[in-house]
């Protein structure tokens, strides 16, 4: 049934809570998690203005989901992580429409409270337009 589970991950404490979720069910149906974490550009700016080299900003991107890949990597199950660029919520809809994805698993909220407040949740974006079941977790 959740064969493909998309984990959207942004290394708030919200995404490590649904890290757990995305575990559970890849257990409960022996799926694979594909955790995405999305670059949208104005952080990719800052990136590049506060860095030495591609190879500083890729660990800064992959430090801020270590603990969930840490967490994965000590649950077991499968998993693949997937660095994006783009806005959060499209990006997100977007690779769960290519890859044939069964459940999306999505914190409530991210790590940027104001865009939340004046242009709407990237779960609601994602829950509103995607194709398959989404679980969002508080």
């Amino acid at each position: 049934m959740f064969k493909r589970i998309v984990l959207a991950a942004d290394g708030s404490e919200n995404s490590i809570r649904s890290a757990n979720y995305a575990v559970e069910l890849a257990n409960n149906f022996s799926g694979i998690i594909k955790v995405i974490y999305v670059v949208d550009s104005q952080t990719s700016k800052e990136d590049v203005l506060h860095s030495n080299g591609k190879f500083e900003i890729e660990q800064r991107r992959k430090e801020k989901i270590h603990k969930l890949e840490e967490l994965l990597r000590q649950s077991g199950v499968e998993y693949e992580v997937h660095i994006l660029h783009g806005e959060p919520g499209p990006t997100i809809i977007k690779f769960t429409q290519e890859h044939d994805v069964d459940c999306v698993v999505i914190g409530s909220r991210g790590l940027n409270k104001l865009q939340t407040m004046i242009l709407g949740s990237v779960s609601h974006k994602v829950a509103k337009r995607v194709t398959c079941p989404v679980l969002i977790v508080k």
